[in-house]
């Protein structure tokens, strides 16, 4: 535990440290962030947001497979580990197409080869392309248009 300047009770400590909390709670909400870490003064804080993915999947979640029951959604966690997942290799913003309003790259059903554009994903104003990795046929689209993204998210399968 970091040492206490001598003019500080362990009160005031506690009420700091809540408030720091607080604070960083909030700005995970305003930001639609997942976690914040910092360390100051050799106090290390890190608040993360308990997200429920299934909760999360997009509205216009699309499948070539058999559809569930009703009711029953598919968590986005489980597609990761779909030997056909293509995760993304960045955090950023997913989009469909080249601009808006242009043909998407890909749709369900679609037959895509290696190296093929699967869509965009924007990160720090730069558009990057994500290629397929693998021939196959594209059997879901796991992101909305205009979505943001993390690291290692699942964004497509390919089957």
């Amino acid at each position: 535990m970091a040492r206490q300047p001598a003019d500080k009770t362990e009160a005031e400590f506690k009420s700091d440290d809540s408030a720091l909390i607080r604070e960083l709670a909030l700005l995970l909400d305003e930001t639609s962030l997942t976690e914040i870490e910092i360390e100051r003064a050799g106090l290390r804080v890190r608040v993360a947001r308990n997200v429920s993915i299934a909760a999360s999947m997009p509205a216009n979640f699309h499948s070539a497979a058999s559809a569930p029951a009703a009711g029953v959604p598919i968590a986005v966690a489980d597609m990761a580990k779909h030997p056909g997942a293509v995760p993304s290799p960045m955090v950023g913003t997913a989009y469909w197409a080249s601009e808006p309003g242009a043909k998407p790259f890909i749709d369900v059903g679609a037959k895509v080869s290696v190296g093929q554009t699967l869509l965009i994903i924007e990160a720090m104003k730069t558009m990057n392309q994500i290629p397929s990795p693998r021939a196959g046929t594209v059997t879901q689209i796991l992101v909305e248009d205009g979505q943001p993204v993390e690291f290692g998210e699942p964004l497509v399968i390919i089957e």
